[in-house]
């Protein structure tokens, strides 16, 4: 078996944000492989994601995105539980991320939870009347897939992540809660549109 430095342990730990021993036992469970290392530790984190999305985010950072030609500049606020790992690459590169994925989407919440009841009613009443005559638990089962459609189109955490439409901007939260061991919270943002009219919330 390779032997396992304190520089390589180190190194791993700054790559990840996870803990000294976690990126230790890593290395010796991949024979000192550090990309192998790095996939391990992600793989043991995602398994622990929804537990610790319960956690205090007392730490963080806002980040910001100024759009080519300074037509469009967003601001993201995101949280961790420690100042340690705010400062880890794989969180910062998450904010920028986070950031220009705004800029580039234009979500309107972060969440589905923070769409006003009176937005939601009035979603439904429209898919309702576009497929009025249809049988009851018809109508009921296509307005709630046409609402999942719009939560998925406006809210942050649904939306196809730009870089890799394949997965939710929710999913690429959850594996980067599996690569620093720690709970991330994406918080809020702001988008601001070079002549654009305030009417967000």
């Amino acid at each position: 078996m390779a032997e396992i430095t304190a520089a390589m342990v180190k190194e791993l730990r700054e790559k990840s944000g996870a803990g000294m021993m976690d990126c230790k036992k890593a290395l010796q469970a991949t024979a000192g492989d550090a990309e192998k290392a790095l996939d391990e530790l992600r793989k043991q984190g995602l398994a622990t994601a929804k537990v610790k999305s319960s956690r205090v985010t007392k730490e963080g950072a806002v980040d910001a995105y100024i759009h080519m030609g300074g037509r469009i500049g967003v601001l993201v606020e995101v949280g961790v539980e420690t100042d340690f790992v705010s400062r880890s690459e794989p969180f910062k590169q998450f904010t920028h991320d986070l950031a220009m994925h705004v800029a580039a989407a234009f979500p309107k919440w972060v969440t589905r939870d923070e769409v006003p009841a009176d937005v939601v009613e009035y979603e439904k009443s429209i898919y309702a009347e576009q497929v009025k005559g249809k049988p009851e638990n018809v109508i009921e089962k296509i307005v709630s897939g046409k609402l999942d459609k719009f939560f998925a189109e406006n809210c942050l955490m649904e939306q196809p992540f730009i870089k890799d439409p394949d997965r939710t901007i929710e999913q690429v939260r959850t594996d980067l809660v599996g690569v620093i061991g720690e709970n991330v919270e994406v918080r809020r943002f702001a988008r601001f549109q070079l002549g654009e009219t305030a009417t967000q919330d």
